[in-house]
């Protein structure tokens, strides 16, 4: 099973089109099994044509694309709030074959859309191996964080998590750098959680986001590690490799991207 999760920047990028051609390329050369995106927007203003989905969804964009390329993928997005003051901006997940459950809500303190700090996850059960494995899009707050604290955020995960019972994979942009001691990373891994990045046999160095970005103003301008693969039972990893990253495919989001591999049963 091979895993992809990239914040796309999605609108907020120049040639943003050029670049969603560009990830449907690499998805269909790697053919990865599932793809959680975050900042996947949609013009406000732009026409509904099912459910919350509007016709410019990137997500429904890059589906497509996906589909004219002669793979099949299905996808779940969610709204979390106006970003941008025009776009509507959520997570997503892709994925190959269909679920046996869907679900989405809020987490942490904020559950209105007009407060760009509002969080959700998107979440699909898929049957992998005879077994039901629980696939997460998450794009979470910051540490401590007054308005809406990434770790009140991160309790409400572990519980649900717990409560569902499955093996779970959390993907996406945690907003807290796996660099930096005592803070959210290390929250993670207090409170059950394994990163995949840790137990890949093969790695290189993680990082995700080279400088400062949206959010990250005032906050540190090293190199972070804030794009991760979390899972609540370890697992053998092939392999964890930073992607469109410039050197590993080209750069199409002011993130990089984060795939693994895992280690096939025998």
């Amino acid at each position: 099973m091979r895993l992809l999760t990239l914040n796309t920047h999605s609108y907020l990028e120049e040639n943003p089109m050029e670049k969603l051609d560009y990830l449907a390329k690499v998805i269909v050369e790697n053919s990865y099994d599932v793809i959680a995106l975050q900042e996947i927007n949609q013009l406000s203003r732009a026409t509904l044509i099912t459910d919350e989905i509007k016709e410019d969804n990137f997500l429904l964009l890059l589906s497509k694309r996906l589909a004219e390329s002669g793979v099949n993928y299905n996808f779940k997005w969610d709204f979390h709030h106006i970003g941008y003051d025009i776009y509507d901006e959520g997570t997503g997940i892709l994925y190959k074959g269909n679920e046996i459950e869907y679900y989405s809500d809020y987490i942490g303190k904020c559950k209105d859309g007009n407060f760009w700090k509002t969080r959700k996850f998107t979440m699909v059960s898929l049957k992998i191996n005879d077994e039901i494995v629980d696939f997460y899009s998450c794009h979470l707050g910051w540490w401590r964080d007054e308005e809406n604290p990434f770790e009140l955020q991160i309790e409400q995960l572990i519980n649900l998590i717990n409560e569902r019972g499955n093996r779970a994979f959390l993907m996406g942009d945690f907003n807290n750098d796996a660099n930096t001691r005592d803070e959210g990373y290390d929250y993670l891994l207090k409170n059950g959680l394994f990163d995949t990045y840790n137990l890949a046999l093969q790695k290189d160095n993680g990082i995700t986001v080279p400088g400062v970005i949206d959010g990250w103003h005032g906050k540190s301008s090293l190199p972070k590690r804030i794009d991760l693969i979390l899972t609540n039972q370890p697992i053998e990893i092939e392999f964890s490799k930073v992607i469109f990253n410039g050197k590993n495919k080209d750069i199409i989001s002011d993130h990089f991207g984060v795939e693994i591999g895992l280690k096939e049963e025998r």
